[in-house]
């Protein structure tokens, strides 16, 4: 079991959410906000992904991450920012023709995921680590290990920690031999996602296999979507992990009540102390994860 966790929020996602509840923040005043009320509330991480303001869909925007990043750092709350890197992986084919991609497709180079990663230097950024069929349908998440091996080195070179995410048991032995290979720092720092459909499904004995497949050293945080959320949040702990909530993957508190960033933030804190665990602060959390200091941020 940990007993200092760390708590993610992630705050909106790129998933179709906006129309399913109010609470999904889209402008980038109203993420941020999300961003710092989930910090007073407990978090020490916010994770960060961007919207279009007019329609609510997910961007690779770098003035729509300036204008949000800048509100969190100004707002004077102290908290580790996380950004997504994931954005400009999804890939989606005629069933007719597979070599024509169709409307929804935003697939570019490792290199073009990192342009505002390049820009704010956060704390930590994503690396989404291998292919996924993504759902139903013909939608695929396309990362592949040259693109990530890319992706990885330009991340080290600039002094950001990749957050390594995980959707399968493969993809956590790619991201060990990119650890193995030098291109990621100690201690490497993984997340493990679970009950995305088609990955690892939201099991307390997939969660167990993959945590015995971690490098020695490795810290792990493991989060699960829709109603496994906040059960998930002490499943993670049990296993000796940290914890992630947020509207990205769960829209509701209870059944049939809809959620904030700030309630499930809060909940999540509730059940990390209800195991007897300590909530790590921003600072604990730094220390923990072996983060470089920034200065202005």
């Amino acid at each position: 079991m940990n007993r200092d966790v760390i708590i993610t929020c992630a705050v909106t996602g790129a998933g179709d959410t906006v129309g399913r509840s109010p609470h999904v923040p889209v402008t980038p005043a109203a993420i941020a906000a999300d961003a710092i009320a989930a910090a007073r509330a407990g978090a020490a991480v916010v994770h960060i992904h961007v919207r279009d303001p007019e329609t609510g869909d997910p961007s690779r925007a770098v003035e729509l991450y300036r204008e949000t990043v800048t509100r969190i750092r100004d707002s004077g709350v102290d908290v580790v920012l996380n950004l997504t890197a994931g954005m400009g992986g999804d890939l989606v084919i005629d069933a007719d023709d597979p070599l024509k991609p169709v409307d929804g497709t935003d697939l570019v180079n490792a290199l073009e995921r990192l342009p505002h990663v390049e820009e704010l230097l956060p704390d930590i950024c994503t690396l989404d680590c291998g292919s996924l069929n993504f759902g139903e349908g013909n939608q695929l998440y396309i990362s592949t290990p040259d693109m990530l091996r890319t992706g990885a080195k330009r991340v080290q070179e600039l002094g950001v920690k990749p957050e390594l995410e995980i959707f399968d048991t493969g993809q956590l032995w790619f991201a060990t031999t990119l650890v193995e290979e030098g291109l990621i720092d100690a201690p490497p720092l993984f997340q493990l996602c679970m009950g995305i459909p088609y990955g690892a499904p939201a099991d307390p004995g997939v969660l167990a296999a993959e945590v015995n497949l971690l490098p020695e050293g490795a810290n792990f945080a493991s989060f699960a979507i829709g109603r496994n959320q906040l059960p998930w949040v002490a499943q993670s702990i049990l296993a000796g992990g940290h914890a992630r909530v947020g509207l990205e993957d769960n829209l509701y508190l209870s059944r049939g009540v809809k959620a904030t960033n700030e309630q499930l933030t809060e909940r999540a804190v509730q059940i990390v102390q209800d195991l007897g665990a300590t909530v790590a602060t921003p600072d604990r959390a730094r220390e923990i994860l072996g983060l470089t200091e920034r200065s202005g941020a």
